[in-house]
């Protein structure tokens, strides 16, 4: 137990010093394998490898290839114009708009930050003209941008169905519920606080023909979600296979149909999903190998005995789940968060009864709530950048919308069949 204390210390000094969090685990990791008995040291080698040695894995490079394509040029503009010719007929419509591309650009991503950098470069400013406020205009992006974690194609889903073993179509399955209804109570949210402070601009009725003349530029587009979800439960490709189809798409879509990119630019978009990989994969690395070690300390096994004896109920267990996550991602990004604790808590929960699809969607809405939560909040900072104003003014902005997510994160605990009906 003093090496585990030793361990925590340590790594609580490392993230205080600004050390990542693949490093910071790692290297704990590694110093329990050193000074625990009977463990070899080729267990890190062996660990480092078996973490990343996943065929599911292999869609998270190609899916930010993909999202990193589709997000830049005219396309975010075309689908939110599409969308805009009819929802500008009520009161808040641009913002309902936004939050509707969202829910486009998460089925394609499969990336928070993505989702809300392509949305909100293309409807910021758009915002501002019409009347809403500047920290309202950036809040919609961030939170709109939340859904990309959710709504399949997810890079979180991906993660968690390789560090936990779960089959990675099923965990898009169940994200597709869960994510609609998040949609659907920010668009309320938005809505709300549209009408109550007589945000944006109303057309006297919706301008079908402008939507006729918008939608042959966006139809090209508007396939790639159908391309993506079609092809894996059509069950035609498996998800690692449809992202390499995806990326292939995105590219006929950027160079040739949109042209908002040249080959250099698909050149530039492959290097930064690489590094954008490596980060990821460090961090299933150092997690995996300090998670086998907490488990070969018998941690996992000691909390899950307290667990049982303690006559601890299902939702009782969840709820603990929920402060827990929400603890930490404030100081974790939300991949960090999946791999440094769902290897303890599955087990756990699946001892309880608990449905690990359901736990899979539980987890990833608050990876969701996490890139909005301060000190690490990455859509706040990219919003921040966007809009170039000061994070604490997005803070603001996103205030209104944290009780829509925390009451769909409620909804999504406790009716567990809004994650298992499809599935099911």
């Amino acid at each position: 137990m003093t090496l585990i204390v030793c361990a925590t210390l340590l790594m609580l000094v490392l993230f205080t010093i600004g050390v990542h969090m693949a490093v910071a685990m790692a290297v704990c990791g590694a110093l329990l394998v050193l000074f625990a008995s009977g463990v070899p040291l080729n267990v890190i080698a062996q660990n480092a490898f078996t973490s990343v040695d996943s065929f599911a894995l292999v869609a998270i490079p190609f899916f930010i290839w993909t999202g990193d394509l589709m997000m830049r040029g005219r396309i975010a503009t075309v689908i939110v114009e599409l969308i805009g010719t009819i929802a500008r007929a009520i009161r808040g419509g641009l913002a309902v708009t936004v939050l509707l591309a969202c829910v486009f650009f998460a089925a394609i991503s499969g990336s928070s930050v993505a989702t809300a950098a392509a949305v909100g470069a293309s409807s910021v400013e758009s915002l501002k003209k019409e009347g809403y406020p500047p920290r309202f205009a950036a809040a919609l992006a961030a939170v709109g941008g939340t859904l990309g974690v959710m709504i399949p194609p997810s890079l979180s889903f991906i993660v968690i169905g390789a560090v936990v073993g779960l089959p990675v179509d099923k965990l898009f399955l169940a994200g597709i519920l869960p994510g609609l209804l998040e949609a659907f109570l920010l668009i309320v949210t938005a809505y709300v606080i549209s009408r109550r402070y007589s945000y944006g601009v109303v057309t006297s009725r919706p301008d079908f023909c402008g939507f006729a003349r918008k939608m042959p530029p966006a139809l090209p587009a508007l396939v790639m979600p159908v391309l993506i979800l079609g092809s894996i439960y059509g069950g035609f490709f498996t998800p690692t296979e449809v992202s390499a189809i995806a990326l292939v798409y995105a590219i006929f879509l950027g160079v040739i149909v949109y042209r908002s990119a040249t080959l250099g630019d698909v050149w530039r978009s492959g290097q930064n999903a690489v590094m954008q990989s490596c980060m990821i994969f460090l961090v299933i690395i150092g997690g995996n190998i300090l998670s086998f070690m907490l488990t070969r300390l018998g941690i996992g096994a000691d909390i899950a005995a307290f667990f049982r004896e303690s006559g601890m109920t299902k939702a009782q267990f969840l709820f603990m789940v929920n402060v827990l996550l929400f603890i930490l991602g404030g100081p974790l990004e939300g991949i960090s968060m999946i791999v440094l604790t769902a290897p303890i808590v599955f087990p756990i929960g699946m001892a309880l009864g608990v449905d690990p699809i359901h736990l899979a969607v539980i987890y990833v809405a608050n990876v969701e709530i996490a890139t909005l939560t301060p000190p690490i909040g990455l859509n706040l900072f990219v919003m921040a950048g966007i809009a170039k104003m000061p994070v604490g003014e997005v803070i603001r902005g996103v205030t209104p919308f944290w009780f829509a997510r925390f009451f769909a994160l409620m909804l999504i605990t406790y009716i567990p069949e809004i994650s298992l009906f499809l599935v099911r």
